[in-house]
């Protein structure tokens, strides 16, 4: 099914540093959002809240697979087939610095990524969107969708199939359009909130 969204005319591979400009993005982006906001309320200050981030951030960009829009308004957050998010030693550093943080709260948030990990499909080879996050001051212009437009053309190429988890219920239709199908669900970090798991196949 082709997409309804043009890709946009330009978009470019995150290095390292790009890592402040991601994190800015990302942390701004899910502020609100129904599970990560909440995950994150205990942050102190919106600075510690950045360090979370930053944190888990910096491990991904070890693959040349975080994308920026443009302008960088948008930013998109990958990891490729057969790799996995951190590494023990990152992991590790990574729960420490949310113990610091998020206080009483950072055993829940740890049992929220386990719930991420559970329900990851392991059955096939596939590109896993982690984030994808457009800052606010740019939200509205459609520059998230078409940077993801563009990531699933390159992944098209080679034939590959993508997932990610949708935090937020009103991005589902987005995500729909673009060819993602529902296929599961699970628990957010507050009772009732609902996390969508989504497939895109392959396209040959």
């Amino acid at each position: 099914m082709p997409s309804s969204i043009d890709p946009p005319s330009a978009s470019r591979v995150a290095g390292p540093g790009d890592l402040e400009t991601v994190t800015t993005i990302i942390t701004l982006a899910f502020a609100e959002d129904p599970v990560w906001g909440p995950a994150f309320a205990r942050a102190p200050s919106p600075v510690a809240r950045s360090s979370i981030w930053r944190s888990y951030l910096g491990a991904l960009l070890r693959f040349p697979w975080t994308w920026l829009s443009a302008g960088d308004e948008a930013a998109s957050v990958w990891v490729p087939p057969g790799e996995e998010e951190m590494t023990d030693d990152q992991w590790d550093g990574f729960v420490a610095l949310m113990r610091e943080h998020l206080g009483p709260d950072a055993g829940r948030v740890v049992a929220l990524f386990e719930r991420f990990e559970a329900a990851h499909p392991r059955d096939e080879p596939h590109y896993y969107l982690s984030l994808l996050g457009t800052h606010p001051d740019h939200r509205g212009a459609g520059h998230g969708m078409r940077l993801l437009a563009d990531n699933l053309a390159r992944i098209d190429a080679e034939g590959m199939p993508a997932y990610l988890e949708s935090t937020n219920p009103g991005n589902d239709g987005r995500y729909g359009r673009l060819g993602f199908e529902a296929v599961g669900s699970f628990e957010g970090f507050v009772t009732g909130s609902v996390i969508t798991t989504m497939w895109r196949p392959a396209r040959h």
